[in-house]
């Protein structure tokens, strides 16, 4: 009967979706093809429901398919999309997006271009307005292939400015792209979205013409815009933008101040941290404490030269001078518990002893200010300078002895 037809029917189907799985876990790429090949036919031959277009899973699971197995080549890859398209008419734009990243990815910048244009001029009925998000990053990725199309043009410009030689034909070439992906571009990153390429691109283009101000607002917007998503890489980008631009010392730390708050583990926080030890205001010094210390809380910072340097450096001033001891004690507090085996265990003094000297050194002083000249760090790189007659080890070693009682300041 076709009830019993039908129940069979999906009883296989379902098994055969389970071998799938089970062979894409095992990365068994070959056997996942062939019983894919097996579902996409049995969903053809059935004859008791009229035919359904593919699900957004078989797109899916045929993409990843397609992509590991080894035996796959691009023309097939490209067949299968089209197929796709051709029947998932509800999901064009996101299959013809996949497309064009996988062509992108392997290094077919021209058809990515022309499949991108042909998604543009795509047009279904209501489901050209549904799938308008979709559009609208089709005309962005186009916008940003015809950036790489300028860029590549104002090289060759360049190069030829070099020696005298000016090629008007490939000025307005080049003029005719920035026309172009200034316009998507601009589109796309009015919407609330995380757009770091897109962004980045626009403003290189705005520079190279000498639009400042555009690109000086188009950052400060994507990086303070509530509506947009908080993202780190904008501030990063705006705060690179006034660097370039010459802006002032207030503009560059009130930048990476806001930066510090979202990620105190950013690389640029040693940039902010040399800035604020420069200063001669009290507050900015001891903001640039904080942020050293913060920094280097995290696994990431551990082997950071410049950061230790950098702790270093101030630590030093502050015991020398024996002004603002109690930095170094309030930063110091809420890390005696975990630093130690955190940063300063004999294992790592032997470890950045053998691998890198320097580090070893500016360690090591931060380790004998922090918790004193039996500190286990301390004593085994100190030991070790000591008997590779190395000088700044002996004068290290000194150092620490002479300041043991503004250690215990500190400390206690």
């Amino acid at each position: 009967s076709i009830k019993e037809h039908k129940l069979s029917f999906w009883k296989s189907k379902e098994l055969c979706l389970s071998y799938i799985q089970d062979a894409m876990l095992q990365k068994q790429w070959k056997r996942a093809a062939e019983f894919l090949t097996f579902y996409l036919e049995s969903l053809e031959k059935d004859i008791s429901t009229r035919y359904v277009g593919p699900s957004e899973m078989v797109w899916r699971i045929g993409t990843e398919i397609m992509c590991n197995h080894s035996h796959s080549n691009l023309r097939e890859f490209n067949s299968f999309m089209e197929q796709m398209k051709t029947l998932g008419v509800k999901r064009y734009l996101k299959v013809c997006l996949e497309h064009v990243f996988h062509l992108l990815c392997n290094g077919l910048i021209d058809e990515a271009y022309q499949n991108l244009s042909l998604a543009e001029s795509w047009r279904f009925g209501e489901q050209t307005v549904a799938q308008d998000k979709e559009m609208k990053l089709i005309q962005a990725y186009r916008g940003l292939l015809d950036y790489y199309s300028w860029s590549k043009q104002k090289n060759v410009l360049l190069e030829h400015g070099k020696d005298g030689f000016e090629d008007v034909s490939v000025e307005q070439e080049m003029h005719s792209w920035f026309r172009k992906a200034a316009v998507n571009l601009k589109e796309i990153i009015k919407i609330p979205g995380v757009w770091d390429i897109f962004v980045k691109s626009y403003v290189d283009l705005l520079e190279f013409y000498g639009d400042l101000d555009e690109a000086r607002e188009v950052l400060s917007e994507y990086a303070y815009n509530s509506k947009f998503p908080a993202n780190p890489n904008a501030h990063v980008y705006f705060y690179q933008f006034l660097k370039r631009h010459g802006a002032s010392k207030k503009s560059l730390i009130s930048a990476l101040k806001i930066l510090n708050d979202i990620v105190p583990s950013h690389e640029l926080m040693i940039d902010f941290n040399t800035m604020l030890q420069k200063s001669k205001k009290r507050k900015r010094r001891r903001l640039g404490l904080e942020v050293i210390f913060a920094a280097l809380d995290y696994a990431g910072s551990k082997e950071n030269l410049k950061a230790w340097s950098c702790l270093a450096r101030q630590v030093k001033q502050i015991i020398i001078s024996e002004k603002h001891l109690d930095w170094i004690k309030q930063e110091w507090n809420s890390r005696k518990d975990w630093w130690p085996a955190f940063h300063f265990s004999r294992f790592l003094a032997k470890k950045n002893w053998q691998e890198n000297e320097s580090l070893s050194y500016e360690k090591a002083l931060v380790a004998g200010v922090l918790l004193g000249k039996d500190c286990k760090y301390f004593k085994y790189v100190s030991h070790q300078g000591c008997k590779a007659q190395v000088k700044r080890f002996r004068t290290l070693k000194k150092f620490v002895n002479k300041h043991g009682p503004i250690f215990l300041r500190v400390s206690g």
